[in-house]
């Protein structure tokens, strides 16, 4: 899944916390955290690529085209770079490091950071369950 599809849900989580009465922060830090957390933790896959390459060509290919960062991600990563399963595992690593971290800060700011990180997770699962789905079986959804 891709960062504009990560920002959209992260910007509804946001909107929905705000909505459920999450009163800790300023409802626009609220949303703008839940936005930037959503995305970020995406940065992770650079680090993965270049573990299994030994090439930081990821990034510095970024780097070089920043448009691509956020038009066509689709030319970042070369399917060796990274798995999902690896994308998934190190997102769980750092989900609970971060929802633990932000937690001690403020049980809120943990909430915040927990709600929005099971929907990054819960949909980047929902998408390699349907790419799964229409390449390994040739089901669609």
């Amino acid at each position: 899944m891709y960062s504009r599809a990560h920002g959209a849900i992260s910007l509804a989580t946001g909107v929905g916390l705000v909505a459920t009465g999450v009163e800790w922060l300023h409802p626009l830090v609220v949303v703008g955290y839940a936005v930037a957390i959503g995305v970020g933790i995406d940065l992770d896959h650079f680090l993965i690529a270049r573990y299994n390459t030994g090439s930081w060509r990821a990034l510095r290919y970024v780097f070089s085209k920043p448009r691509r960062a956020l038009g066509d991600q689709s030319t970042i990563f070369r399917e060796d770079d990274l798995g999902p399963f690896e994308r998934l595992l190190s997102h769980v690593v750092i989900i609970g490091l971060a929802v633990l971290a932000t937690w001690l800060v403020a049980p809120s700011l943990g909430v915040i950071t927990a709600v929005t990180l099971y929907g990054h997770v819960l949909s980047d699962l929902v998408a390699d369950v349907r790419m799964f789905e229409v390449h390994v079986r040739g089901n669609s959804l």
